[in-house]
């Protein structure tokens, strides 16, 4: 039996042929998902700097396992490893709020108070005022003395309070 998972695997082998990478491409896909099972929904579903960089991480070494770069099993392990990693470091950021999640998750940056701009944080955060303006477009706002607040969220998107109507 052991025989026939190196045959089919290419384990041990130089070279993988078309059938052996087309064989790891099935089981690295399975395991795959399986292991985002694991790890949780917003994994690739929320762009931090978090997400982002584990989704990187994923891929390359997910890559590696059917191309035949590294070892097939270790690399599925290290592959587990990372998605719990970032399940924990998750856990850590919601349970200990505070710099410890704004070190890991980032924190949002307000951008626009009561009608004002903060032009420190556009230019902290390398942002023109034609990315704001289109922010203000999409959220339905003409001009800035509209606005109560606008704000960079973690994900890099610009979320905007209307002020309220008298």
């Amino acid at each position: 039996m052991d025989d026939f998972f190196n045959l089919a695997f290419g384990i041990g082998e130089q070279t993988l042929t078309w059938w052996q990478m087309s064989i790891r491409a099935v089981v690295v896909f399975i395991a795959a998902l399986m292991i985002m099972r694991i790890g949780s929904k917003r994994i690739f579903g929320k762009h931090t700097a978090f997400d982002i960089v584990l989704g990187i991480m994923y891929g390359s070494i997910l890559s590696r396992a059917i191309t035949g770069n590294s070892p097939f099993w270790p690399t599925l392990c290290a592959a587990l490893v990372l998605v719990l990693l970032h399940r924990f470091l998750a856990f850590l950021a919601y349970s200990t709020s505070g710099p410890f999640g704004n070190l890991i998750k980032g924190r949002p940056v307000m951008l626009v108070k009561k009608g004002k701009l903060v032009e420190e944080e556009l230019k902290k955060n390398s942002l023109t005022e034609n990315d704001l303006e289109e922010a203000m477009r999409i959220g339905g706002v003409t001009s800035v003395e509209e606005i109560e607040s606008a704000c960079l969220e973690r994900s890099g998107d610009i979320t905007i309070i209307k002020k309220k109507q008298p």
